[in-house]
């Protein structure tokens, strides 16, 4: 019986649709989203991290019968599942008649270390698992035929917990996968699909679970199997855990498992696209079955396979580059390269940036270069950077001339738009403002996305300032509700003094401008630039007239010293008497948190050094909401900043110059300098002034500068579209051509 059956049965009757919606995550994008969940049991619904097959198994019989006699929840119930019904049975969609080479047989396979559907499903990081996820949500929407693939952790990534002297803490919680919105994928005979994958001369068996993302499955691996050996259950135990050893055997699992999961279950994919290197070892694996199948040599499968695959790199950080040595490889493939009929040298060739040299480490991102028929930057500037960066794998040609493209990163609208706000939209810019729109009288220039429409986005300026302003009003007082709820949570459990404690009452005020930071704590990300002149800052922040607060969150990874230390050095500002009411720091960061900060915030703070920004996607997000961004300029921000001009305000702000200079000190005293000026001369005075009933019209124009420029032009369903166009049906005449040559 599967699970979704299984739930039914411990339902009272006019409930059973919940467990339909509850195994597919499409409930998590819809306008009524959590609230249907969330009615039933506020208290156990925070408890399970708002899982909603957790909810419902802990829910007593007895209060799920009092939510079925209520009429009121039985027509949303009926209402949304009725949609959802529409949407799964849809077959007049976009993907269907732009890329009819695509179906449910012949998908594009997508591979990703991890993925960020949703707060419940632990298997993401940061900004690439989000990335992915909001990829799937938009092919589902799109009807772009796909399967995820990826790995299933059993505790995910780190949590955090911060000690009294601010230094983070790295704790992990075990996932129970039996209670989640997951699908053990089982064969005929009722038995688990598995697939062996030898990893360091030993059989690894891993088995695979499916999670529903609207009309896309995305297919985890799990080597957490009793007949497996106690090292290799803890393969997939942690993203980002173990020493290198463990991750390079993660990504085997990954890109080797990947393929054979599929090929096990018989789905024969049109493209596979690899989502960052990590995954990159799904190449070779194609290779060796093709080898296999049709009996051709290396170089002629190898040809077939570059054909059908495409490769997104992204991140201009070497640490982010996947990179393992000669003997790391000769211990995990000495049995594999036979099988590709390769030896040891042309194997490791594979992954050389220099051929030949005996040092040079295997990189999995040459090996995808080397391998896919196109590759891509995840912004126009991360492009240049890319090219720059990989032009010694093409040394007959300029810089200019590297064949790696660009499609820069969305986010996916549904997701990341507060309910209150699609609401604000569906009134003003029509009902249907966030559904697909497709002319087809030529297959590139009229296919046009609703949510891409620039017409469409101009109506935000019919939203009436005052309406606008107060839904902003109460995010912003929801987020800062919240932000004390954490800290107060926190400081009880570190057992602080009775006036710490206290303080949490006065911690942030909704009436002041509230700027939003939220990363990975990396010392390239610059987190504490903000505070680089310590008293500068506590001016402008006790400013008596105009004051500003932020809200900081995010986490170090486990082995990342200098990125703790920089979060153990906001925390030292959060106790300092003139910052503590005006600095926040919001512990274990997660997509939900993720959500009600960029729905609250005033303004989107973003600091990295620059070129370090392959796109980022959170100020995009904030923008959704018309948050508006202050940010260096950097990753998708060159795109996306555009300042005023007759007489349009800008959509944002700008930090600092880039300059000709190594040296960081300097540059990050500049971009400090910047900071303070911008906040200090422009941001505060705009933010304050107001007219007599309290509205900041000049504000609001900029907030809605922020929306009418940034929702068409960086959400996911136009990121998605362009793949489809430029990459996966391959149209050499579409506006910036990916195709790129075989690396010699």
């Amino acid at each position: 019986m599967n699970p979704i059956t299984q739930l039914k049965k411990k339902l009272p009757s006019p409930l059973r649709r919940l467990a339909d919606l509850a195994y597919n995550y499409w409930w998590s994008w819809t306008p009524d989203r959590m609230s249907l969940f969330s009615t039933i049991e506020p208290t156990v619904w925070q408890n399970c991290y708002h899982n909603p097959v957790a909810l419902l198994e802990a829910v007593s019989y007895e209060r799920l019968s009092q939510v079925a006699e209520n009429p009121d929840y039985l027509k949303r119930l009926q209402v949304l599942a009725n949609h959802f019904d529409g949407y799964m049975r849809e077959r007049s969609t976009w993907g269907r008649r732009v890329a009819p080479h695509l179906t449910p047989e012949e998908p594009v396979a997508y591979f990703c270390m991890e993925y960020g559907i949703h707060e419940s499903l632990y298997t993401y990081c940061g900004g690439l698992g989000v990335l992915a996820g909001d990829y799937l949500k938009s092919a589902s929407d799109l009807g772009v035929p796909m399967v995820g693939v990826g790995l299933l952790y059993h505790q995910g990534y780190v949590c955090q917990r911060l000690n009294r002297s601010g230094w983070q803490e790295d704790f992990y919680r075990d996932n129970d996968f039996e209670h989640m919105p997951l699908e053990l994928v089982r064969d005929e005979y009722g038995q688990p699909v598995t697939v062996k994958v030898t990893v360091r001369q030993r059989t690894v068996r891993v088995q695979v679970w499916k999670a529903q993302i609207g009309r896309v499955d995305l297919y985890l691996l799990d080597a957490n199997r009793p007949d497996n050996d106690p090292i290799d259950r803890k393969l997939t135990g942690q993203l980002y855990g173990g020493n290198r050893e463990t991750r390079l055997a993660q990504q085997i699992l990954l890109g080797i498992g990947g393929v054979q999961v599929l090929h096990t279950l018989e789905i024969e994919p049109s493209v596979y696209h690899i989502n960052e290197g990590s995954s990159a070892f799904a190449l070779l694996e194609v290779v060796r079955q093709e080898m296999e199948y049709s009996g051709s040599t290396f170089d002629e499968a190898q040809t077939w396979v570059r054909d059908r695959s495409v490769f997104t790199t992204h991140t201009p950080v070497p640490d982010g580059n996947n990179a393992f040595s000669a003997d790391m490889m000769d211990s995990f493939f000495g049995h594999y390269w036979p099988q590709l009929e390769l030896e040891r040298e042309e194997f490791l060739n594979l992954g050389a940036r220099r051929i030949g040299d005996p040092w040079e480490p295997f990189s999995l991102s040459v090996l995808a270069l080397r391998m896919t028929r196109q590759a891509n930057a995840v912004s126009q500037r991360h492009g240049e950077v890319s090219r720059e960066m990989w032009q010694i794998l093409y040394p007959d040609k300029t810089e200019e001339e590297v064949p790696i493209g660009y499609v820069t990163n969305g986010a996916h609208l549904s997701s990341w738009t507060a309910p209150l706000l699609v609401d604000l939209y569906s009134q003003h810019l029509g009902k249907n403002w966030s559904q697909l729109h497709l002319n087809t009288t030529d297959i590139w220039t009229h296919v046009e996305l609703h949510l891409a429409s620039q017409e469409i986005w101009q109506n935000v300026d019919a939203i009436p300032e005052r309406e606008l302003w107060r839904r902003h009003c109460i995010l912003k007082e929801r987020l800062i509700a919240y932000t004390r709820s954490q800290t107060l949570a926190s400081r009880l459990e570190r057992k602080e003094a009775k006036d710490d404690i206290m303080a949490v009452e006065r911690l942030l005020d909704p009436n002041v401008l509230t700027l939003g930071f939220a990363r990975r704590f990396s010392p390239y990300k610059r987190g504490a630039l903000i505070f680089k002149d310590l008293q500068r800052a506590i001016r402008i922040f006790s400013n008596a007239r105009r004051p500003i607060q932020i809200v900081f969150a995010g986490k170090a990874r486990p082995g990342d010293d200098e990125g703790k230390r920089i979060i153990q050095r906001l925390m030292e500002w959060c106790r300092h008497p003139a910052l503590r009411d005006r600095v926040a720091f919001i512990e274990d960061y997660d997509m939900f948190t993720a959500k009600l900060m960029v729905h609250g915030v005033d303004v989107w703070l973003n600091t990295p050094r620059r070129p370090t920004e392959a796109c980022g996607t959170s100020g995009q997000k904030a923008a959704f909401n018309g948050v508006i961004n202050l940010s260096i300029g950097d990753g998708w921000w060159c795109e996306g900043y555009q300042p005023g001009r007759a007489g349009k305000p800008s959509n944002g702000w700008t930090i600092g110059e880039e300059i000709d200079t190594s040296d960081q000190e300097h540059q990050d005293q500049i971009d400090a300098d910047s900071l303070y000026t911008l906040l200090e001369r422009e941001i505060a005075p705009l933010f304050y002034e107001r007219d007599r009933h309290g509205i900041p019209h000049k504000w609001i124009a900029m907030m809605k500068a922020s929306i009418r420029t940034n929702a068409p032009n960086f959400n996911s369903d136009r990121m998605v579209a362009e793949y489809v166009m430029r990459a996966y049906l391959d149209d050499l005449s579409t506006p910036l051509s990916l195709k790129t040559e075989h690396v010699a």
